[in-house]
């Protein structure tokens, strides 16, 4: 069932948990910035997906966000706080699901501390618009795929295997528990 994992000589699976799972979510998420958050009670067209980027990953492993209080991804959250979501880093590396719960506040130091001018472009009245609210992921649990070695190495690794039609990739995977 699992013949690409079997077939590889080097150990290519890694659970981790505590301090090891936050940094790995950190390294992903800081890389990729912006991921799909899905909602557990979706309405409307997109079924509770979205692209949303992230404003920080905190040392506890928290993903904040900056939200509309007058949007569907708000609504669903009230009704339901359980999230999903999914990272791509890079083109073929750095792979992220969680499974987290919500929080919603307005906590305008928060806010001030999340802010960028950017930002402006959604709400117009700058930091202090009183659309904006805060949205703090708690991870439960997550899995990831990534390189143990970054992308030069991995592809050497593939185009030698390729050549010699061996499995040698340098990839890593497992579970994330916090």
């Amino acid at each position: 069932m699992d013949s690409i994992n079997r077939n590889q000589p080097e150990e290519n699976r890694r659970d981790l948990a505590g301090a090891e799972a936050i940094e790995r979510i950190k390294d992903i998420i800081d890389d990729a910035e912006t991921g799909f958050f899905i909602t557990g009670g979706g309405t409307g067209d997109s079924r509770g997906v979205r692209p949303m980027s992230v404003r920080e990953t905190d040392d506890n492993g928290a993903i904040w966000y900056l939200g509309a209080i007058d949007s569907h991804t708000n609504q669903e959250l009230q009704a339901n706080p359980t999230v999903k979501l999914f990272f791509q880093a890079g083109e073929n590396a750095g792979f992220l699901e969680l499974d987290g719960h919500a929080e919603v506040s307005q906590d305008k130091a928060r806010i001030k501390q999340l802010w960028e001018p950017l930002l402006k472009t959604w709400f117009t009245e700058g930091e202090d618009d009183p659309r904006i609210i805060v949205i703090k992921v708690t991870p439960k649990s997550g899995y990831y795929w990534d390189n143990k070695h970054g992308g030069i190495v991995a592809g050497a690794k593939m185009a030698i295997g390729a050549v010699i039609g061996k499995t040698l990739d340098d990839s890593i995977e497992g579970t994330l528990t916090f």
